[in-house]
């Protein structure tokens, strides 16, 4: 049995690290279009507004680190976040959008009269878009991501004082909700039934023996501004994300 002596002395061994889940602020194609991994796609005027807001947000917080999908729309939100919290921005090409092949730029009231565009609603685990990934390999490496930051993170804070690990991720709204459909033991067939919403933080404890979901799709808009959109209202998930509060094609 340890003495006190030996017990004081004991480095400290954390034995939890929180992820805060950070969408991408919005941008001109967000809600009407499917984005996907288009290049030379940048915030707008209400994505940068976004993204300061949120930067405010986060204001007294120092993570352990700030990691984003190299897509500019994440960078440019992550700047925003960088500039305030004062950490620097680490890219991991693991949190990059899904790549939606040719259904790549097309707007989502074209993509809902594709017969494939149920499969996505109803089995997306099955999926793999023409052209390009298939959903169940977004959630392998967003979630393989995840673990090998917890990890990191958790074996560089053993042994010294302060609370566990926080860190940010700055990502894609389908990534993140294969994050949070993990993190809750969901099957991936059942993400659809996640919002997150642009700029939104979601936040995930993950303990040595579980995670726990701390806060889902967090805006800081007053509840009225995160009430479904008339697509959403009809069942139907907005494929990459959708643009939220704000108005989409009906």
């Amino acid at each position: 049995m340890a003495t006190a002596a030996e017990t004081k002395d004991t480095p400290t061994v954390p034995e939890a690290v929180t992820l805060l889940l950070v969408r991408h602020g919005m941008t001109d194609a967000t809600g009407p279009r499917l984005a996907g991994r288009a290049p030379g796609l940048h915030l707008n005027d209400t994505g940068r507004a976004q993204a300061v807001d949120l930067a405010g947000r986060l204001a007294g917080l120092t993570p352990a680190a700030l990691v984003s999908s190299p897509l500019e729309r994440c960078q440019e939100t992550a700047e925003a976040l960088s500039e305030r919290i004062g950490v620097p921005i680490t890219t991991d090409e693991r949190f990059v959008e899904c790549d939606y092949g040719s259904w790549t730029g097309r707007s989502l009231t074209e993509l809902a009269e594709e017969p494939l565009w149920r499969v996505v609603q109803d089995h997306p685990s099955a999926v793999r878009f023409p052209g390009g990934e298939s959903l169940a390999a977004v959630s392998a490496r967003a979630t393989e991501a995840v673990r090998d930051w917890n990890g990191r993170l958790l074996a560089e804070a053993e042994g010294t004082a302060g609370s566990p690990p926080v860190y940010v991720v700055c990502g894609h709204g389908d990534v993140i909700k294969a994050i949070v459909a993990d993190a809750l033991g969901v099957h991936l067939d059942l993400f659809q039934r996640i919002r997150v919403d642009p700029c939104s933080v979601t936040s995930i404890t993950y303990t040595r023996t579980r995670p726990f979901l701390n806060g889902l799709n967090e805006t800081g808009r007053p509840l009225a501004g995160v009430l479904p959109t008339a697509r959403e209202a009809g069942g139907d998930a907005p494929v990459g994300g959708g643009a939220g509060g704000a108005e989409e094609p009906a």
